[in-house]
């Protein structure tokens, strides 16, 4: 089609789209006095166009195809280009805007994205009264079944610490490690029961091995292994920091002596105490409870940051507080990356197991 539209005047609103082989599109300029109801050939009344009376605007109309140059405009005529092969002189000024506003839309949704990550993965059904209810019961339990309970009760029986064999005092270490271990859970079972069931997620424990390099805990636990050189000099950093206080000279510790002594089964069963008995109470109660009740108040990489100092000063011991800390904060990265406290427990056994083989060179 080579000559001009039939039609009196351009119908934007009637006129059919363009086809996909000739992106023709024609400007027309409009007089803001012009008729508000348009007519065709016909006497066909068309819509009003709100945008019509109020500026003037440029409208497209397919009506020319393969037009060189722009005719001259006066008054009411209609100018006609070629837009083929070119853009609209209108739509230049606005592409820096849509790019930004695209940039700044995907930004916003990788933050919206990395926050729900963040917070996602436990719900939390209790809040702040029993989280520090059960903490402050754990601290009292380990106090009276380590300190008054089980001596009580040995001295009940007849034994004394003081004069046991070197294996007599490992098992009196077991047995106190089980006792204070089984009233924390018992402290924990207790102050959830009426919570229960849990949601999915709480106190996992899942063996299952997964080889990918994203999801496999066993390489989570290798790195960690790497910042144990790290862990031992916080140790002496710390010691510099805090030097020890002058006491009397004190005996050396029932592990101490049963290595001195060469006893291997008293040396066995510091080690299953050690490595196997104090990870799994520990780690049940920071990383598994602690750490995600804390997620309802605080970002998770706050939880695992609060969930190591209560654990650093959970020990008693200010001297140690700086290496602790760190060991939380690995056991907490490990733990929350795979929702699973066995990776957890593994990876605070060899750290424990670590400083054990120290102390049998």
């Amino acid at each position: 089609m080579s000559g001009p539209c039939s039609c009196r005047a351009p119908l934007p609103l009637l006129t059919p789209p363009p086809r996909a082989s000739s992106k023709v599109r024609a400007r027309v300029r409009i007089s803001p006095s012009a008729q508000p109801l348009w007519h065709c050939s016909g006497s066909v009344p068309l819509d009003r166009d709100r945008s019509f009376v109020k500026r003037w605007r440029l409208r497209h109309v397919s009506c020319y195809k393969n037009s060189e140059e722009e005719s001259p405009s006066n008054g009411t005529d209609y100018n006609f280009i070629d837009n083929q092969n070119s853009n609209s002189s209108e739509s230049t000024p606005e592409e820096p805007d849509t790019k930004r506003n695209h940039w700044f839309s995907r930004l916003y949704e990788v933050v919206g994205m990395s926050s729900a990550v963040d917070n996602n993965g436990w719900a939390v059904p209790w809040t702040a009264k029993t989280i520090i209810q059960v903490m402050l019961l754990w601290v009292a339990s380990f106090w009276l079944v380590g300190s008054w309970i089980i001596p009580f009760l040995a001295h009940w029986a007849g034994f004394n610490k003081q004069s046991l064999t070197y294996r007599g005092q490992a098992i009196y270490s077991l047995i106190t490690d089980l006792a204070e271990g089984l009233a924390g859970i018992s402290i924990l079972h207790y102050c959830l029961s009426k919570f229960k069931p849990l949601p999915p997620g709480w106190f996992r424990f899942n063996f299952k091995l997964n080889f990918s390099l994203r999801d496999n805990w066993l390489l989570d636990i290798a790195v960690g292994c790497l910042f144990f050189p790290l862990v031992n000099l916080l140790s002496h950093v710390n010691l510099l920091l805090v030097p020890a206080l002058p006491a009397p000279p004190v005996g050396l510790s029932g592990v101490e002596q049963s290595i001195v002594a060469q006893d291997p089964i008293a040396v066995g069963l510091y080690a299953l105490v050690v490595t196997v008995c104090a990870p799994v109470w520990e780690e049940i109660l920071f990383r598994g409870f602690l750490l995600p009740s804390l997620t309802r108040y605080m970002p998770v990489h706050w939880a695992i940051f609060m969930s190591a100092v209560a654990f650093a000063f959970a020990h008693f011991n200010v001297h140690r507080i700086l290496p602790l800390i760190l060991l939380g904060i690995l056991m907490g990265a490990v733990f929350t990356k795979s929702k699973n406290l066995l990776p957890s427990m593994v990876f605070h056994s060899l750290w424990n197991w670590f400083v054990f083989w120290d102390l049998l060179k």
